[in-house]
């Protein structure tokens, strides 16, 4: 038997040790990156945990991109990334953002990536194809599979509003599906977009007060983050990470980088808590 820390043991534990529900998302643009280190041949690794050090103490987690990755030939620069991550900040889960949606032993092998060569504590995945491209990632008992439901991109809606003959729209389908059936494990999320705060909350009346949700889209994408604490929070104003990237990464090109990273990250942490007090009382 594992003794393996659960996904949603760990990232309760970050909810109330760090007092925040802020997840940083590394997505490195190497277009993007300060002059200092824009030629080093390690460029990615030392920005990424360069933003590591900078917003551990306001994050619950960080979630890298492998898109932004591999796309640079940076896959072992991402695996050193985890593994910093997990050396000094243990406490801290990391979310693999890969989006996965295929079947069978190829499933297989992109879990084994997620969980065995990244050793994240959670992926996200796809489920277009159904259950038989999510029930690969459960054979890893203790480790978080994260589904999209309801994506912050206005073309979300070309599908996730499709109408079922209960006349049930089919995100809040894939929600019931995955909270009654997929669940098997008890370490399953969903990605629900900030840009749609009544969807949000329509989506945790679905699945109750204690399945995760992942929240992108404040920022850059334009989600608000007192209707998403709102609609998103469980009683205990825990319950959901809010994810920002770009906002955090970029606040600065200049040499202050990772002061303007922490700071962002802060303010960021700050007004989701403040959004948190003005909860009802459980």
């Amino acid at each position: 038997m594992s003794t393996e820390m659960k996904f949603t043991e760990k990232l309760q534990a970050a909810w109330q040790s760090q007092n925040s529900l802020l997840m940083v998302g590394l997505d490195p643009d190497i277009q993007r990156f300060p002059e200092e280190i824009a030629q080093d041949k390690n460029a990615i690794y030392e920005f990424c945990t360069g933003i590591v050090d900078a917003t551990a103490e306001f994050a619950c987690g960080f979630k890298p991109q492998i898109a932004y990755f591999a796309s640079q030939g940076a896959e072992t620069q991402l695996a050193n990334i985890c593994q910093y991550i997990q050396k000094n900040y243990p406490h801290l889960p990391i979310v693999l953002d890969s989006k996965r949606g295929d079947i069978g032993t190829t499933a297989e092998h992109y879990a084994h990536e997620a969980f065995s060569r990244y050793r994240a504590d959670a992926v996200t995945v796809n489920p277009y194809m159904g259950f038989d491209s999510i029930e690969p990632y459960l054979a890893w008992e203790n480790k978080g599979v994260i589904i999209l439901c309801r994506t912050s991109n206005p073309g979300g809606s070309d599908l996730q509003f499709a109408q079922l003959e209960s006349g049930e729209p089919l995100y809040l389908h894939v929600a019931r599906l995955v909270a009654e059936k997929w669940n098997r494990t008890g370490q399953c999320a969903l990605v629900v977009g900030a840009t749609f705060p009544e969807e949000i909350a329509k989506v945790r009346a679905v699945v109750g007060p204690d399945m995760p949700l992942l929240i992108p889209g404040i920022g850059a994408q334009g989600g608000d983050i007192d209707s998403t604490v709102t609609a998103g929070c469980n009683a205990e104003a825990m319950g959901i990470m809010i994810n920002s990237s770009r906002a955090i990464l970029y606040a600065s090109a200049g040499s202050n980088w990772r002061e303007a990273a922490a700071q962002t990250a802060k303010a960021t942490r700050d007004a989701i808590n403040l959004a948190r007090t003005a909860l009802p009382p459980a």
